[in-house]
């Protein structure tokens, strides 16, 4: 079951799932041992179309508001080795530690999972799943929490255990050094 739920895209169901383990638990949380910080509050940054063009480049515009892709091998990231923590170029919110940062060669910074992933829940990270069927067939597309910016997409060829491949944009994100 559980290889199952892992290969469904868009999680919609892995959430439902864990929802209703946690409400048939007589409230308690099905995930012992993760860090729980509570429900996340969703601070939605409305800002305009304008406004969003005026506080990005036009490339990070491009793709975090405008769902695009830069180009591979392009991005800023791609061979970053550096120990920190990438968070949204938007919001700044935390969404990916260099830890789970792998080569993946696909042209793109590829993490195996989120910052803040206990397990196979994610109810702690700073992204969401959508499915995407922009281009002709089912994808995992992946926008961060806060403000819903376009970060890329997960698809499941990644490494063990949980086989994730979160391809990033390095213009959706932003890196701070371990330390600052």
């Amino acid at each position: 079951m559980a290889r199952l739920v892992r290969a469904l895209p868009g999680l919609h169901f892995r959430e439902a799932l864990l929802s209703s383990r946690t409400r048939s638990s007589g409230g308690q949380s099905a995930r012992a041992g993760c860090r729980d910080a509570g429900s996340p509050t969703k601070h939605e940054l409305s800002l305009t179309k304008r406004e969003w063009q005026k506080e990005l480049t036009a490339e990070q515009f491009y793709v975090t508001r405008g769902k695009g892709t830069e180009p591979p091998f392009s991005g800023i990231y791609l061979n970053n080795t550096e120990s920190g923590m990438y968070h949204c170029v938007c919001c700044d919110s935390p969404l990916f530690s260099s830890e789970k940062k792998y080569c993946s060669g696909t042209g793109w910074p590829s993490f195996s999972e989120a910052h803040g992933t206990c397990g196979s829940d994610e109810s702690n990270t700073g992204i969401l799943r959508h499915v995407d069927t922009s281009l002709g067939w089912v994808r995992t597309e992946v926008v961060c929490k806060q403000c819903e910016a376009h970060l890329g997409h997960v698809f499941p060829d990644g490494p063990g255990p949980a086989g994730q491949r979160f391809c990033i944009n390095s213009v959706a994100l932003k890196f701070k050094p371990r330390g600052h």
